[in-house]
């Protein structure tokens, strides 16, 4: 190799932040980045409904009248809201937990053992996202009486 060929330095790929308002649109963001939104996501959602966790913990537990009541609300209704409502919010509740707890894992995994390359945390990320969706799907139908 001549001393011209090793002084010339490779052009580096440059950088930019992306512009919220023109590169927001087609952005893709990674798979990996899904997961982290989502589990921010799921972690507000837990934090914002824990009045009503509080609510459902008290009312499951205080005595057997409670417990009718409790029943009642998903399944006619309460406060003016059909029950359907109430299971609803009971779903995103479910899964929020089963996110951010299969999203918490994956992160222990990783600082465990290190593996932070981008294609396990691509095949981490579907991962996640199957187990959570899935365990979702079987407590749903749970919850809404599919069997």
């Amino acid at each position: 190799m001549s001393i011209e060929a090793t002084n010339v330095a490779k052009k580096r790929p440059e950088f930019r932040n992306i512009n919220a308002f023109k590169d927001l649109t087609t952005y893709r963001l990674p798979m990996a980045g899904v997961v982290s939104i989502l589990h921010r996501i799921s972690g507000a959602i837990m934090f914002l409904l824990m009045p009503f966790i509080i609510w459902m913990f008290d009312t499951s537990l205080s005595s057997e009248i409670s417990f009718a009541k409790f029943k009642a609300a998903f399944n006619v209704g309460m406060l003016g809201l059909p029950g359907f409502l109430w299971k609803l919010v009971a779903l995103a509740l479910i899964w929020a937990f089963l996110h951010h707890l299969v999203a918490g894992l994956r992160h222990l995994w990783m600082d465990i053992n290190h593996a932070v390359t981008k294609e396990f945390g691509k095949s981490s990320a579907i991962a996640t996202l199957a187990i959570s969706i899935s365990l979702t799907l079987i407590l749903g139908a749970k919850l809404f009486g599919l069997y």
